[in-house]
């Protein structure tokens, strides 16, 4: 299954805005876009098909992958859908030392889907935030060096004038106390010189991350009015501008970081933006809700920021499409609940990418309707190692402090965590055991907003591109063959 992807819908009229951008002293028009991150990092899977489905049925019409998974290409094969592929951070040191690993990757992972009826891949990512403060240059120097020999092996594949390469950067890679006075970072100026006069020369955009709801969660001093589109009373003053959101302050922080270095006419795309439901204090559907209209509104007015008005950025890809629940939750609970649609494609709140509100997958194949809950005639005072066994593998995030099941009593904690279990299991019945604490219902225990979950019954259907071809990410060959051919230098 993939990963995470990403991808975007066009507005069957205001939502097509035209956009004048310059690359490499070309003028070329581009339509803006809204969109959104697909990922897939669940115990809930829908399967591939499900998912494309759903994006044709909301009109999206582009996806950001961040690996070249064989499922999620397979589904979408012959849908029209644009792609972007990726290679993740874990390859960019063998694709960057060997143009046999660069060319194998762009084979398996590129050439062979793109055949008549085929995935309409349009770009590479290399890497995914490789510069992220917190890696600590782990990635840095493999960038460029990655970039020069995928180009180099799109170039032999005759490919070289139909998929770009991309470098999606965490907003951290910049910093400023003002818009106006923004810059990269220190050890990142050389690098982003080079990454973008590689861009430009290219007709390839900035793809940056930015996340408003970080700077609320992480700042308690941050004013919460100043993260929405809704006015604020925080505005912030820069010369003869006035922000009046993070957003475009943070867009055009990087705007003026960009011209620092030559480049103030870079097209540039927010690859991910959004706000989660749950999992946290200020994560919920309500704000959720006004934080991404908001955004999608201010983008398709088409007023652009104070240092580009009129120039919305080229796409924005709100975070995300599912829910993930098999997430990390080490930069916060909130991991887990980013997505405007829930694991089972249902849409959470409404929404309107510019095409109308968010329409609901169908067809989804549910398990039967039961439920895991603690027996109430037992006595489960050892309940504690059972409860952290569930959470261990299910994802119980909404019972944490902010969360949307964080009221519903000791009992209700330990009934969520088993059905959470159970349903990971694919409601095995030993798995609502806990030793004799558990049983089985057929009454839905959900309590107000906290809802009980039932796991879904997807299964992935591939295709076949060819008779007797058999796809795959290419990771374990890519690997064997950058091993032997080390080997062979030796």
């Amino acid at each position: 299954m993939c990963k995470d992807i990403i991808l975007t819908t066009t507005s069957a009229a205001v939502g097509l805005l035209l956009m004048v951008v310059v690359f490499g002293g070309s003028v070329q028009f581009v339509e803006s876009a809204i969109g959104v991150n697909w990922g897939t990092v669940s115990n809930h899977r829908l399967s591939p098909s499900t998912v494309v489905d759903l994006l044709k049925v909301n009109k999206i019409q582009k996806v950001k992958l961040f690996d070249a998974d064989q499922d999620c290409l397979r589904a979408l094969m012959g849908s029209g859908i644009e792609v972007m592929v990726g290679v993740s951070n874990d390859l960019l040191a063998a694709v960057s030392s060997s143009t046999a690993a660069s060319d194998l990757w762009v084979s398996q992972n590129v050439t062979r889907y793109m055949v008549r009826g085929g995935a309409n891949i349009k770009y590479i990512a290399v890497g995914n935030e490789p510069f992220l403060s917190s890696y600590s240059g782990q990635f840095q120097s493999y960038v460029m060096p990655a970039i020069t020999n995928l180009q180099q092996s799109l170039a032999k594949a005759n490919l070289a004038g139909t998929v770009k390469l991309v470098v999606p950067c965490n907003a951290d890679a910049y910093e400023a106390s003002l818009p106006s006075q923004g810059a990269f970072r220190p050890e990142l100026t050389q690098i982003m010189t080079d990454l973008v006069t590689f861009l430009n020369s290219n007709g390839s955009p900035f793809i940056v991350n930015i996340y408003p709801f970080l700077s609320l969660y992480g700042n308690s001093d941050f004013p919460q009015d100043y993260a929405f589109f809704e006015g604020t009373t925080h505005s912030v003053t820069d010369g003869p501008n006035v922000y009046y959101n993070a957003f475009d302050g943070n867009y055009d922080t990087l705007v003026s970081a960009l011209n620092k270095l030559g480049f103030g006419q870079m097209p540039i795309v927010i690859g991910e933006v959004g706000w989660p439901t749950d999992g946290a204090v200020n994560a919920n559907v309500n704000a959720a809700r006004l934080f991404n209209q908001g955004l999608i509104n201010h983008v398709l007015s088409n007023k652009g920021t104070p240092l580009r008005p009129g120039q919305p950025p080229m796409d924005i890809y709100l975070f995300g499409l599912l829910d993930e629940e098999a997430k990390s939750v080490l930069p916060g609970s909130f991991e887990r609940h980013w997505g405007i649609f829930s694991f089972d494609g249902q849409a959470k709140y409404p929404l309107n990418l510019g095409n109308g509100l968010l329409r609901n997958a169908e067809n989804v194949q549910y398990l039967p309707s039961r439920w895991c809950v603690a027996d109430p005639f037992k006595d489960l005072s050892g309940v504690e190692e059972h409860v952290k066994l569930a959470c261990a593998v299910a994802d119980c995030t909404n019972l944490n402090y902010g969360g949307s099941c964080n009221g519903i009593g000791e009992r209700g904690n330990i009934s969520y965590a088993f059905n959470s279990y159970y349903q990971v299991q694919k409601q095995n019945s030993q798995s609502c055991e806990f030793d004799g604490l558990g049983m089985i219902t057929f009454q839905n225990p959900s309590m107000g907003q906290c809802k009980f979950l039932v796991g879904v019954t997807e299964r992935v259907v591939t295709k076949r591109i060819s008779q007797g071809s058999r796809l795959h990410s290419g990771s374990v060959i890519l690997w064997l063959l950058v091993f032997c051919w080390g080997v062979l230098n030796l």
